[in-house]
């Protein structure tokens, strides 16, 4: 192993946590640009709660509503320009990823003077991620992308049906309040999805690593049967907290670079190819997920089956033959799929109203930022725009 890790976001976790929200966010800035999404912090009270906590602090409050889910490159100038005009020294996110990745990306945005779009990777000549943005406070509603203590953002662009990210040491959060009691709200299907998501985070590295990182192997897999004990109580029962609790701990620690340390992931290809499908269905991030994992994990367990071996045999207490065996290998995907149907997690495009007339252009935008020198989609094995074009025929 040859690696460095760093992350300097602070982070505050447990039940009630909303309240100190004041407190903390008076540290960094005197007034705050507010980021929320489609309304449902409102409904909950969970915007109210953060507003009086901001305002009894002596902070100053300037809402940005309305992202969207798979977050438009044109919140991100709306939000930029309120924060600009507003003189917003702070940007907290109150929401789910996209409202997350949003804040983000708008918080550098405020301190650029070209097109925000610019900023996020999109097949450019000389793409230059964002060197400072304003401080940022991460306040997660659900528990799903792990947002809020990384510093990557995910952003579409309506236009071109391009959904691409950006990764930059300034957009690491300075803080991530994270209480599990405002994931109470969230429906059954969308804490499925967010279930699937936070396992997938872990499995691209897992996969698609190198080897040679059994601390990072065990950590992967302590995070997915962690998710897969927990995940189905969160789902069944909405206000079981300690569930939502350990989910919303098992998705921060998926994605905050401790599992992924040191494995030289080759590429995070079953994202790569879900962006592309979202980028143009718009469906929800996680259930893309849900359906293109499973068909990428059978491509490239016939190239590599001893990853996928020591899956099964780990996480599922399946018996291999050997490290070879891809029988026993298969098995174990068969086992996942079948998990991310009984949490309510579609597994065919199909059940995402996805046919297979796009196929071709799929396959193009999953391959237009993470690619080798060839034009193959960075993945193990690398995936011509023919093998990610059969992944999806396999998941129709």
């Amino acid at each position: 192993m040859n690696f460095q890790f760093y992350n300097p976001t602070r982070l505050v976790f447990g039940a009630g946590k909303l309240a100190g929200l004041g407190a903390i966010a008076s540290a960094y800035g005197k007034k705050a640009l507010l980021v929320t999404g489609g309304g449902s912090v409102r409904r909950s009270g969970a915007l109210d709660r953060a507003v009086a906590s901001l305002k009894d602090a002596g902070v100053d409050v300037v809402e940005c509503s309305g992202i969207e889910p798979n977050p438009r490159i044109t919140s991100v100038r709306r939000g930029a320009g309120i924060a600009r005009e507003e003189r917003c020294d702070l940007v907290i996110a109150l929401g789910g990823g996209s409202t997350m990745d949003a804040s983000k990306v708008i918080a550098a945005a405020a301190l650029y003077d070209g097109d925000p779009w610019d900023l996020i990777a999109h097949g450019q000549a000389g793409w230059a991620p964002p060197t400072r943005a304003l401080p940022t406070i991460m306040v997660p509603t659900l528990a799903a992308t792990g947002s809020e203590m990384n510093w990557g953002a995910v952003i579409s662009d309506d236009e071109t049906k391009v959904k691409s990210f950006v990764q930059a040491e300034c957009l690491y959060p300075k803080v991530a309040l994270v209480d599990p009691e405002l994931t109470l709200t969230v429906p059954q299907d969308q804490t499925a999805y967010g279930v699937c998501d936070l396992i997938t985070h872990v499995t691209e590295g897992y996969f698609n690593g190198a080897g040679g990182t059994p601390v990072q192997d065990r950590f992967a897999e302590g995070v997915i049967l962690t998710a897969m004990e927990w995940g189905p109580r969160a789902v069944a029962d909405g206000s079981d907290l300690e569930a939502r609790a350990q989910v919303q701990w098992a998705s921060i620690v998926a994605l905050n670079g401790w599992v992924q340390a040191g494995a030289r992931a080759a590429g995070f290809p079953v994202h790569m190819i879900e962006h592309a499908l979202s980028g143009h269905h718009d469906v929800t991030h996680g259930a893309g997920l849900a359906v293109v994992n499973p068909a990428w994990m059978r491509f490239a367990a016939k190239a590599h089956p001893e990853r996928f071996v020591q899956f099964a045999e780990r996480v599922f207490g399946l018996a291999a033959q050997g490290p070879d065996d891809l029988d026993c290998a298969l098995a174990g995907i068969d086992r996942f799929e079948a998990f991310l149907t009984s949490i309510g997690c579609p597994t065919r495009l199909s059940q995402l109203g996805i046919d297979d007339a796009l196929f071709a252009q799929y396959a193009e935008d999953a391959a237009l930022v993470a690619r080798d020198a060839e034009g193959n989609l960075a993945s193990r094995p690398p995936m011509s725009k023919d093998d990610i074009i059969g992944v999806l025929r396999s998941a129709l």
